[in-house]
């Protein structure tokens, strides 16, 4: 717990001021909630402009450091309306903080989050383990976007956090800095309104989906997506950005953040959301976006290559299965911030609730979004309508032209937007929808006063739900399983596992996907099967076995911590020993 939640302060603490730094740079004198995002993503990108450098993590760490040190100088009573921004700063924060605690309390410790949700987890701990130590990786070659990951290696090197509880830190940081970012939306409303809004806003139901199986690079994209609308919406309708010449160079900082975290992809929306915004706005500030446009070639120039890379990565093949961790396409009324599941790939009835409990909720989302739409074209919210236009059409194009993988992310990346869009009446403070005789009864004035908070409870329930259904697997991480996974890929193993890990730490569904690709049994090394099953080869502990027959074994092979054994003798009899997808069939997970 210690080493998770210093990661989170660090990844907070040096985001916010950097970020704020940035924007005092540009001219903005008052404290914005647009730094959190600012920040984060030049942290992203130092942390990977020099995780290679010597020390393999050890410079990036004290680079953000000194940077860190050197905002708050800066902005030592440079920067306005500090204390009233720490104030509701720390309520959001602590909001998010006890939301995303949820998992770890339900499972009682701290570790790889999603585990037996989605598998990815154990890919991106293999990169960063081989980043840290100064060696090549698959995702490294393959051009993969590995700024986050370089982020956990200066975690790890500067405070000495294990990789998965950086990893964890990191994650939970971006949702807190993403609820954070949320305030910047609704500046004049009360404080009890704002919190609320800004937590539904940051951790809206599909985010929390994402944040419970430990997908922190979609979290990452929804957060530039938010934040990029937010400061383009800054430049038009705040009156001290408006004539600032470097207006726009926060949001080319936002963007540099997303290529070091989705490469090309993460571009997409942020283009998209561009220029929607500029048809809508029917203005062309040539010299501003020129300005950020240079921030941003410099910054993301290097990035260049290893994007051209990725382009052929398999995730983007549209004749792949393209399932990955779902059941088959995920519904579009998942993004509206109501789905009454604590999984977010089950259908509509599926779940504890009856069926039609997900669409009388849909549907009354459905509704306050279309309410919303309209408030935000009576009052000219030009960034909110392209960011409305710039989500959907791109979910189309996914759905269309994609895979249930590719269109389910792309939900995920517009669910905050489609959330800010729906409380878009917020800014007023009341819902200015109906005829000036209904508002003048005391019906309509009570349902009026009902519709907003009915909205954030049911939606926050829903967020509480995800996150309290998250699964969290081992607390420590190894790469050794993965490197025995080509030594025993052709024939059947036995793994002999502790308990706890077994039965506290889905380390069934863990071992399963770290040795993927042959026959594996798992069995409690306390109570390992009287003798080897048949068909077995290769037998893995985590000490050297003291009793028959395992005793009798010849040691093949040292991975600290395990041990791999070959059986003696011949191997007679058919394995029973299942492939993963087998296993993941019987546990009703996709294969």
């Amino acid at each position: 717990m210690i080493g998770t939640y210093a990661a989170v302060v660090a990844v907070c603490v040096s985001s916010l001021a950097i970020g704020q730094a940035v924007l005092a740079l540009c001219g903005v004198p008052r404290w914005s909630w647009l730094a959190p995002a600012v920040g984060l993503a030049l942290v992203c990108a130092i942390s990977w402009g020099t995780v290679r450098l010597p020390g393999d993590g050890v410079i990036g760490a004290v680079v953000i450091a000194l940077a860190t040190l050197a905002a708050v100088a800066f902005l030592w009573r440079r920067v306005r309306d500090v204390p009233a921004a720490a104030a509701i700063g720390a309520a959001v924060a602590i909001g998010a903080l006890a939301g995303t605690a949820l998992p770890f309390i339900a499972e009682g410790h701290f570790g790889i989050l999603g585990t037996g949700f989605n598998p990815d987890m154990s890919q991106h701990l293999l990169a960063a383990d081989r980043l840290a130590d100064g060696f090549s990786s698959e995702l490294l070659r393959q051009g993969y976007p590995l700024g986050p990951h370089a982020i956990v290696v200066s975690l790890e090197k500067g405070l000495s956090v294990s990789l998965v509880h950086g990893f964890t830190g990191l994650t939970i940081a971006v949702a807190v800095l993403a609820a954070l970012t949320a305030l910047a939306a609704f500046p004049d409303r009360s404080r009890a309104q704002r919190v609320a809004a800004a937590l539904v806003i940051g951790l809206p139901y599909l985010v929390a989906s994402y944040f419970a199986q430990g997908a922190f690079k979609e979290t990452m994209q929804a957060l530039w997506v938010l934040a990029f609308l937010l400061t383009l919406r800054e430049t038009t309708r705040n009156p001290l950005w408006r004539d600032l010449e470097l207006r726009f160079v926060p949001a080319a900082v936002i963007a540099i953040g997303a290529v070091y975290t989705y490469s090309f992809p993460g571009l997409i929306w942020l283009a998209a959301l561009l220029a929607a915004w500029l048809v809508i706005e029917r203005e062309l500030p040539l010299r501003p976006l020129l300005l950020a446009l240079v921030v941003f070639a410099v910054g993301a120039l290097p990035e260049l290559g290893r994007m051209i890379e990725f382009h052929n990565f398999e995730t983007f093949d549209p004749n792949g299965p393209g399932l990955g961790n779902l059941f088959g396409q995920i519904s579009p009324l998942t993004a509206l911030g109501i789905w009454f599941s604590g999984d977010f790939r089950v259908a509509a009835g599926d779940g504890a609730a009856p069926a039609v409990a997900y669409y009388l909720g849909a549907a009354f989302a459905a509704v306050l979004l279309v309410l919303g739409l309209v408030r935000c074209a009576r009052g000219r919210e030009s960034a909110m309508l392209g960011g409305f236009a710039a989500v959907v059409a791109l979910y189309l194009a996914a759905r269309i032209g994609g895979t249930p993988y590719t269109s389910a992310k792309a939900l995920e990346v517009a669910a905050p937007v489609l959330t800010l869009v729906i409380l878009a009446p917020l800014s007023e403070g009341v819902w200015r929808f109906s005829s000036p005789m209904v508002r003048k009864s005391a019906t309509g004035a009570r349902l009026e006063a009902l519709t907003l908070p009915a909205y954030l409870l049911v939606a926050g329930f829903c967020s509480v739900l995800a996150l309290a259904n998250a699964p969290v697997g081992p607390t420590t991480y190894s790469p050794a399983l993965t490197g025995l996974r080509p030594l025993i890929a052709a024939d059947s193993t036995l793994v002999l596992a502790p308990r706890e890990l077994l039965d506290e730490q889905h380390g069934v569904r863990y071992i399963d996907w770290e040795l993927r690709g042959g026959r594996v049994c798992i069995a409690d090394e306390d109570r390992a099967p009287a003798s080897i099953p048949p068909g077995v080869r290769f037998v893995i502990t985590s000490g050297e076995p003291t009793r028959a027959p395992y005793a009798g074994m010849t040691l093949h092979k040292e991975a600290d911590p395990y041990l791999l054994w070959t059986v003696k003798g011949s191997v007679r009899g058919k394995s029973d020993c299942p492939l993963i997808a087998v296993r993941q069939a019987r546990q009703g997970e996709p294969g």
